[in-house]
């Protein structure tokens, strides 16, 4: 026969009765309070024309510009990415003269102001009117163009952005790279494995957990950073706003259309941050903490349960009463 423990209570326990923090519900309650007079003040404010927001909200011209800011937020990463693990890569190189070009480069592009970047990208043809490839204090050229022709706006706006964000993202590289023990490289040379082989399949994947939520951050700025282009004329969404407003005079409706747009946009690009955090995360905790999804379908099952016990005891209280 199975043996069966039962607990009992005495005088020595000890009852666990849990700390109210009255403060923390008085604090949120008055954020709460706060935030929603901010929100009616700006809702019942004459001096914004509703009507005007919800009209331009899927205007063409908007449209464009948001399609434009995300294809030049795109390629920026993309092109930036790159030159990050290539910067990072060299200054951790034993030759002084990679270390030295990727450190001079990473000086000078995070100390200078990325608007005078994209600047002088959008008006090189100021300084060069022409670009040609060919041999030097001879007449032999291979190929030339026109400098605006080669270079305009838009594409200088993405050089501008895309090295600035090179510079960056290559001191978040870096970090994520030092932060792997040097006795894992070493275990894999001593299996056979190649320094290109253990950085791709060894060394980076492991690196990822540290790399993604900073460059997850860096996305999320260089969105809003394409702003930025306006200076040369990229319509990009700010740019289509402001020219639109211009002429409707609806400046401040024209601007919360473009500030919903980044919040949109934002929001969208902090669900596949959050999705890779949790892939390369996974050896960091015994368990995974629930993804939202998992959260709200944990919470409406608990409600359906809560439902249906109370089905039950009103059920079992009506045969109680008619027994």
């Amino acid at each position: 026969m199975a043996s069966t423990t039962r607990t009992v209570a005495s005088d020595d326990d000890v009852v666990a009765i849990p700390l109210r923090h009255p403060g923390r519900w008085i604090a949120a309650a008055a954020i709460v309070v706060v935030l929603g007079l901010l929100f009616t003040s700006l809702w019942r404010n004459p001096n914004v024309d509703h009507p005007s927001i919800t009209e331009f909200l899927f205007d063409p011209r908007i449209l464009k510009g948001v399609w434009l800011t995300i294809v030049i937020t795109a390629v920026s990463m993309v092109v930036g990415t790159i030159l990050a693990v290539t910067l990072a890569i060299m200054r951790m190189s034993s030759n002084p003269v990679l270390r030295a070009v990727a450190f001079g480069y990473t000086w000078f592009f995070r100390g200078t102001p990325l608007l005078v970047q994209i600047v002088f990208w959008g008006y090189l043809g100021l300084l060069y009117q022409q670009i040609s490839l060919g041999v030097p204090l001879t007449d032999i050229q291979f190929f030339s163009a026109d400098t605006n022709d080669l270079i305009p706006a838009l594409v200088g706006g993405v050089i501008a952005l895309s090295l600035n964000e090179g510079a960056y993202a290559a001191e978040i590289v870096r970090a994520g790279l030092l932060s792997i023990d040097h006795g894992q490289r070493e275990a894999a040379y001593s299996l056979g494995m190649g320094p290109g082989y253990t950085m791709r399949r060894i060394v980076l994947p492991q690196a990822m957990k540290v790399i993604i939520p900073p460059r997850g951050n860096e996305t999320i700025s260089m969105l809003k950073s394409t702003s930025l282009l306006a200076v040369v004329a990229v319509a990009e969404l700010y740019t289509a706003a402001t020219q639109t407003s211009s002429q409707n005079l609806r400046q401040v409706e024209l601007l919360i259309v473009a500030s919903i747009w980044y919040l949109a946009m934002t929001t969208a690009l902090s669900i596949p941050q959050y999705y890779l955090e949790r892939y390369y995360g996974r050896g960091t905790a015994r368990e995974l903490p629930p993804t939202p999804w998992q959260q709200f379908r944990g919470w409406t099952g608990r409600m359906s349960g809560r439902w249906q016990n109370r089905q039950i005891a009103r059920a079992a209280a009506r045969e109680a009463v008619d027994e």
